[in-house]
């Protein structure tokens, strides 16, 4: 794993920005504090999908793996502004466990487990859920096996997640990509339900963000944006808005 902190287009580091402009920026503050709203709304939407309709639970599943990525940003951090390679590391690994693996993987499974049985549309999302999981292991084991490709850097006082993919020998980095979006927005874009749709569309939205105004460091802000957008999520349940589309299994 290797630790970087580049130098800006005048030269100087990340770290000499002035404080109006870090106070705009992520920081360990931020993740630990998303990972708390998330952790907790996540716990609310598990509570009411066990009382409602068990089938939810998946989904209510979402909001309390997105806590935890940003908890474990929070200890990317964390050993950054210490300077311990270990923590840096270990904070990194379960980061990218759940933006490469569990993403691309446990969305389509959920949008599947959420679906009324009869829907022609279910045996598309198993496929989809069968190959996310294959996408995603091959994401993520090799950085488990090669902690070297880990590449954590400081980019504009926001953290950077770079470094080599077994795929980028097989494909260009942004079929990889591609592929990956289409993992976690076509399943509930093709969903019966019509607030799994605008799911969906709330994370279209926080891809063209993340394209047009943070490159810089696009996963991790993309994280914790499509984090915050499953709060999205909890209002569905907590409103249990499947019951319009489906009375039989929501009522």
């Amino acid at each position: 794993m290797t630790h970087r902190q580049p130098a800006d287009s005048k030269g100087s580091t990340s770290n000499e920005h002035d404080p109006e402009t870090r106070l705009m920026c992520l920081s360990q503050t931020v993740s630990f504090a998303a990972s708390a709203v998330l952790l907790a709304g996540g716990g609310y939407a598990v509570s009411r999908a066990w009382a409602i309709n068990r089938r939810y639970l998946p989904v209510a599943m979402m909001p309390v793996f997105a806590g935890i990525q940003q908890f474990a940003e929070g200890n990317v951090w964390w050993g950054v502004n210490t300077g311990d390679p270990g923590t840096t590391l270990a904070g990194a690994l379960v980061f990218i466990f759940f933006t490469w693996f569990m993403w691309p993987f446990w969305i389509p499974l959920a949008s599947y487990v959420l679906e009324p049985p009869h829907s022609r549309r279910k045996p598309w999302m198993l496929a989809m859920a069968a190959g996310g999981l294959a996408f995603g292991l091959a994401l993520y084991v090799p950085h488990l096996i090669n902690p070297d490709w880990i590449d954590v850097s400081v980019n504009r006082d926001s953290l950077a997640y770079e470094g080599t993919m077994i795929l980028d020998y097989l494909m260009p980095r942004e079929l990889t990509y591609v592929i990956y979006l289409f993992l976690i927005i076509a399943p509930p874009a093709i969903s019966t339900y019509l607030h799994m749709r605008w799911f969906a569309l709330t994370i279209v939205a926080v891809v063209i963000v993340d394209i047009l105004f943070l490159r810089y460091a696009y996963i991790s802000f993309f994280c914790i944006l499509a984090g915050l957008g499953t709060l999205h999520l909890i209002y569905i349940i907590a409103r249990n808005k499947c019951a319009r589309e489906c009375p039989v299994l929501f009522a």
